[in-house]
């Protein structure tokens, strides 16, 4: 009698991990969950929860600051103040605040896809052409918006600032204590300085370390991370030069 052939049994495919699970997997198991998204990369549901997270951040600060205020706040930043009568600032205060609150609630919704699409295709021309490997925007653009998660902790802390500080003293461009540009005068500050210690914020660098991880991840750990991180944190130390020269020539 011939013998009876068994086909060995077929792999299981492994579960996709849930949006939450991989959220919070960002603070727990960055390794791990990056393999998964990897994977099985997504990228719509971490999008959809950054752009409303940063609306109701926008929202809270015109309902309890004002874009009036706003205004007003950066004119005197600026030093136009000194130059102007209270007149022509209320004038100016009036005429830009409707417009101010529209392109803020504006910002609000396109400013995150916009910035987390520029990311990631910084990273994938890093990962493919610099280093040449092969990865896929939509993986790169998942891992992106994955890493981005943590910054759901500054908005949380955003919000308290402003619903429990002072309006009076808000910095609409610096109002977490998570720089160095936060505990300085930016009308005493030279403006070069205050621009640099504005720009390397905790969970900025917290995102382009999990950015790079997971960029590593999404080419099967053929690019190491740190030579991701390296060309990361190279280019965006260019943009803040660059930033704080600009500063530097408009005074």
């Amino acid at each position: 009698m011939g013998e009876t052939m068994i086909a060995p049994p077929m792999p299981e495919e492994q579960p996709s991990d849930s949006f939450l699970s991989r959220a919070i997997g960002m603070f727990i198991s960055p390794g791990r969950t990056f393999e998964s998204i990897a994977r099985r990369p997504d990228f719509l549901a971490p999008l959809i929860t950054l752009t409303v997270a940063s609306y109701i951040l926008i929202e809270a600060m015109l309902e309890k600051v004002g874009a009036g205020r706003i205004i007003r706040q950066s004119i005197e930043m600026s030093g136009k103040a000194s130059q102007m009568t209270p007149e022509q600032i209320d004038q100016t205060v009036q005429k830009v605040a409707t417009f101010t609150a529209i392109s803020m609630r504006i910002g609000g919704v396109l400013g995150v896809p916009i910035f987390l699409l520029i990311i990631a295709a910084v990273g994938l021309f890093v990962v493919n052409v610099i280093f040449g490997a092969s990865a896929n925007f939509k993986t790169c653009f998942s891992v992106v918006c994955y890493a981005n998660m943590v910054l759901i902790v500054s908005v949380v802390l955003g919000l308290v600032m402003v619903l429990l500080g002072d309006v009076e003293q808000f910095n609409v461009e610096n109002f977490l204590p998570t720089t160095v540009g936060f505990f300085l005068n930016p009308r005493e500050t030279s403006k070069p300085l205050y621009v640099i210690a504005s720009s390397f914020d905790i969970f900025h660098v917290w995102f382009i370390i999990l950015t790079s991880l997971g960029l590593s991840a999404a080419t099967g750990k053929k690019v190491g991370t740190v030579a991701i991180l390296l060309t990361y944190l190279g280019v965006w130390v260019l943009l803040v030069l660059a930033h704080a020269g600009w500063a530097a020539m408009m005074g």
